[in-house]
Order: C-alpha cells, then sequence, then structure tokens
C-alpha cells in the first residue's frame, strides 16, 4: 500500500487543487451540505424539495448526491436562505504561501 498523506484542512488542497479553488470547493460543499440535511431533516423527496428551493428536480438530485460543480456559491446560498438559515462567514490568516 502507498503511503498515505493526511493533514488537517482543505481536502481540495491536498488533492491538488490551487488554494483558491480549494476554498470555492469547499465552500461550496459546506452550502450543500446544509441543504441535504434540510432535506432529510424535513423527509422531502426530491420534487418536494426541487419546489421548495424554487429549483428542478434533476438539479435537486446533483446537489443531494454531491455532485455540485455546476452550482455558485451563490446559487446554492439563495437555496440555503430559503431554509430561514444564515450565514456566517470568517476568514482566518493562512500558513504564508501555502
Amino acid at each position: 500500500m502507498g503511503k498515505r498523506h493526511v493533514t488537517k484542512g482543505n481536502v481540495f488542497a491536498d488533492l491538488g487543487f490551487s488554494r483558491e479553488e480549494a476554498d470555492v470547493l469547499a465552500m461550496r460543499v459546506q452550502i450543500a451540505l446544509e441543504i441535504e440535511k434540510y432535506v432529510r431533516r424535513k423527509k422531502l423527496t426530491q420534487q418536494a424539495a426541487a419546489e421548495f428551493f424554487s429549483t428542478t428536480q434533476p438539479k435537486m438530485s446533483k446537489i443531494m448526491k454531491g455532485k455540485i460543480n455546476e452550482f455558485s456559491i451563490d446559487y446554492l446560498a439563495r437555496m440555503v436562505g430559503k431554509t430561514g438559515k444564515r450565514p456566517r462567514i470568517s476568514f482566518y490568516r493562512g500558513r504564508a504561501g501555502v
């Protein structure tokens, strides 16, 4: 078995994405997870969830399966806003040159 490299932080950076792209991907995942948690907690079908979020069932299916590369942070954030949740944004200084 090959040697594994695991770090704390952003899995996308570990996969070789640039820091900026890794940060955007991580934000998308966090937002999509909030949508998924809401759908599961409310026990909504994908069709009912699509209607609630004013989107289509195929798009809802992609979000529920984690296939979120075609969705912007803005699009996903608007969906989460419909659940009554509001974002809390914080920034921290990463290591220099990382």
